[in-house]
């Protein structure tokens, strides 16, 4: 494996998922703060997660997939003379 696709893998990816952590960890410390009820928690507050988290994963994807094709392009042998 390529060095550039176990550095986003060891370190890219837990730093994009504990941003996602603090982000989700600021919006209901806010929203407690300005007094949301029980129902937020069980419905905007779970799609909004599951945004984040979706576009996190688009993202996350979108930067290994340079290395990812790299990886399974095939190498065309030049003719033999």
């Amino acid at each position: 494996m390529k060095a550039s696709l176990l550095m986003k893998i060891f370190f890219v990816l837990p730093l994009l998922l504990f941003v996602d952590y603090l982000i989700m960890a600021l919006l209901g410390c806010t929203t407690c703060l300005f007094g949301f009820g029980n129902d937020f928690y069980c419905g905007p507050f779970c799609l909004a997660g599951k945004i984040i988290l979706a576009l996190s994963a688009i993202f996350f994807g979108y930067l290994i997939y340079p290395d990812i094709k790299a990886i399974f392009k095939s190498k065309k042998n030049g003719e033999a003379s």
